[in-house]
Order: C-alpha cells, then sequence, then structure tokens
C-alpha cells in the first residue's frame, strides 16, 4: 500500500494525538509527545488542525509531524517503523519539496528522533544539524520532594495568573487568559494540569503546565518559566518538583522535558529538581 500524506483537520486530531500517546515509552530518544501537541492548541484547534501533518499507509498512522512555527518541522515515527525504508524516503521527499506542503523553501529544520531513519537520509542528502538541546528525566517510581513552596493548580477562573506569570517568564509571550481556555479546551489537556508557585508574600513567581500520556508512559514538563523579578531564588527547581509530582500523581512513569543546552539556568534548575540529562540532540536543517 502507499503512504498517505494527510492533513487530518480538526476532527481528526484526536487520532494523531492517540498515537502519539502509545508512541511514548521511557526507552524510547526524545520524541514529539501529546503535550506538544496540546501546549500548541493554545492557538485553537483549527490552527493545531492546520499545523499537523500524518503519513498513513492502509489505514494507520506511521509518522506525526507538527509545523512548530513555518519553518519547523517537529516528526516522529512509529517504534516499528523507525526504520522503514519506504516511508523515511516519502518523508524525505515530502519535507524537502515545497510542494508537498509540509515546508516552504528556504531554511528549515526538521526535528526527528535519534536513530530514525528518515534523519539518515536527510543528512546524507547535505542537511546540517543545528544547535544542540538536552532533553532532561526523572523517574517517578518513588515519590518527590516537596517544593517548599504554595503551589496552585490553575483551573478556568485563575487563569490570568498563569497567564500573567507566562508573560513575564518568557521575552515576547503573548499567551493570555483567552489562550489559556483555548488550550484547556483540547483533548491533551484532560491529561494535564497547569501550576503556580507562590512566594511567601502571595506573589505568583512561577509556572508549568504538564502533560500525561497516560499511565506508565513519561509525561512532558511544556513550557516551565519563573517571572523575571523572581529569578535565582530557587523558584525554577520548585515548581518543576512541584511539576513531577503531579505527574507521578496521573501515573506518569518518568517526567521528560528538553531544554537548549546553551540555557545553562534551565539545565541546572531541572538537574537539582531531580532531572538527569540524557545525549544531546541536534534538529537537521537546510539552509537554502
Amino acid at each position: 500500500m502507499a503512504i498517505v500524506l494527510h492533513k487530518p483537520g480538526s476532527d481528526g486530531l484526536s487520532e494523531a494525538v492517540g498515537v502519539l500517546r502509545e508512541w511514548q515509552d521511557d526507552g524510547a530518544p526524545m520524541q514529539l509527545h501529546p503535550g506538544d501537541l496540546g501546549w500548541f492548541w493554545r492557538w485553537g484547534a483549527e490552527a493545531t488542525a492546520a499545523a499537523v501533518r500524518t503519513w498513513n499507509r492502509d489505514g494507520r498512522i506511521l509518522a506525526v509531524g507538527l509545523l512548530d512555527g513555518p519553518g519547523l518541522l517537529r516528526l516522529t515515527v512509529a517504534p516499528d517503523a523507525q526504520r522503514d525504508e519506504e516511508l523515511a524516503r516519502q518523508l524525505v521527499e515530502d519535507v524537502t519539496e515545497p510542494e508537498r506542503g509540509v515546508l516552504p523553501e528556504g531554511k528549515v529544520n526538521v526535528e526527528a528522533p535519534m536513530g530514525a531513519r528518515v534523519r539518515e537520509l536527510l543528512l546524507e542528502d547535505g542537511w546540517g544539524t543545528d544547535e544542540p538541546w538536552t532533553p532532561l528525566r526523572r523517574d517517578l517510581e518513588e515519590p518527590v520532594g516537596e517544593p517548599g513552596v504554595r503551589i496552585e493548580m490553575v483551573g478556568p477562573e485563575r487563569a490570568h495568573v498563569f497567564a500573567a506569570v507566562q508573560r513575564a517568564a518568557f521575552d515576547g509571550s503573548r499567551f493570555t487568559d483567552e489562550r489559556w481556555h483555548a488550550m484547556a479546551a483540547g483533548s491533551p489537556y484532560a491529561d494535564a494540569r497547569c501550576l503556580v508557585a507562590h512566594d511567601r508574600r502571595g506573589s505568583a513567581v512561577a509556572a508549568v503546565t504538564v502533560w500525561s500520556a497516560g499511565p506508565g508512559r513519561p509525561g512532558l514538563l511544556e513550557p516551565m518559566g519563573v517571572h523575571r523579578e523572581h529569578r535565582r531564588r530557587g523558584y525554577g527547581k520548585a515548581i518543576t518538583l512541584a511539576a513531577a509530582a503531579a505527574l507521578r500523581e496521573l501515573g506518569s512513569s518518568s517526567a521528560i522535558v528538553c531544554t537548549p543546552s546553551a540555557n545553562a539556568g534551565a539545565v541546572a534548575a531541572y538537574r537539582s529538581a531531580g532531572f538527569r540529562p540524557c545525549p544531546e540532540v541536534r534538529d537537521v536543517y537546510r539552509d537554502v
């Protein structure tokens, strides 16, 4: 059977989220997680559907991609299809030819799991490797330590608190209450939590969203940020501990996160909360 590139539409997003859940495994390299689609959902279901691509053979999804920006495809492949030569060559054709409707002309990046055949083929075609990122993982078999600050689980009536910290933690962030409600309306958020840490004065100082992929599977932190006026006071560690504890309550086997290796502060915060760095990963990119 031929491999078919598909744009699922809003009604097909649940299937893409479902297979991403099934593909998560503690032994797998860092890959696209259902929480990545869940975080993108802040732009709404239609925008999320427009950014998702699937590759199907005989009615089965073999690969899922998220266009996380106009020139970045975050791509993952079913565990038993990582070395599928036919699939890999089809993926290469679809991401390198703009008329296929995946990536445009010019500089583009593809994030693909280490060890996937498609990544090797792109490198053989002359694509380069971009800046390194550090995945980090914490096992959740044992209980997580106390964060040492008050942690609030944010619901609809407190979306404005989370949104304010999000904007203060990330330069250029346009996150709003409306974005939170759009995100919370998405199917991945059924197994997600938004947490906010408060200091002794009651000020909101850090925030994180955690995404479960189901019991016994790794859960994702995306995103985590500390208010720019409250940094270097241990709040990154505190909110990360709270995130790990929330994922453990949701049944996750481990907590995972990925950050640019150059962001030494973030790497240090995760390590202080018991996360262990994994081998660095890099996108592959085409300049022209």
